[in-house]
């Protein structure tokens, strides 16, 4: 059986993006006009950066989870460059993951625990048959991927 684990993260966040867009998901009116944190100068340059987005936390959950806001926050973050002054680390906007994370909730995907959010047996099943469609495309290129 494959899974998240054995397929290119690349690959299949694209391919996870693209399923999303295909379920009835909510995107809020404000992602053309966002920055995804402090740390960024402009907005993202994708149009489907929201999808792009969501299904990287899903995957992050599936692999990390149980996992909080603030972890996710800190995954996305970077370092912010102050001009003369040295860079620091700031985390990445928490409206952006929270909202994410919302729909990947309403959508069934992930659910709510007292230790955080934790990836359910329908999100499971949804990125693993995903991942099992990325390997069965890129075999020719990666022959590893046969032992799968």
């Amino acid at each position: 059986m494959v899974t998240v684990y054995d397929v290119p993260a690349e690959k299949l966040i694209q391919k996870t993006a693209e399923k999303l867009k295909e379920l009835d998901i909510n995107v809020p009116e404000w992602v053309d006009f966002v920055k995804t944190g402090v740390s960024r100068e402009r907005r993202p340059e994708q149009d489907d950066w929201w999808y792009v987005r969501c299904a990287s936390i899903l995957r992050k959950i599936y692999i990390y989870g149980p996992v909080g806001i603030s972890r996710l926050r800190t995954a996305y973050g970077g370092r912010k460059n102050r001009g003369h002054e040295p860079e620091h680390f700031y985390k990445g906007s928490g409206n952006i993951i929270r909202k994410a994370l919302q729909e990947l909730e309403r959508l069934g995907f992930v659910e709510k625990t007292p230790e955080g959010r934790v990836i359910t047996p329908k999100g499971r099943s949804f990125l693993d048959n995903i991942a099992k469609e990325v390997r069965d495309e890129v075999i020719d290129e990666i022959p590893a991927l046969a032992k799968y």
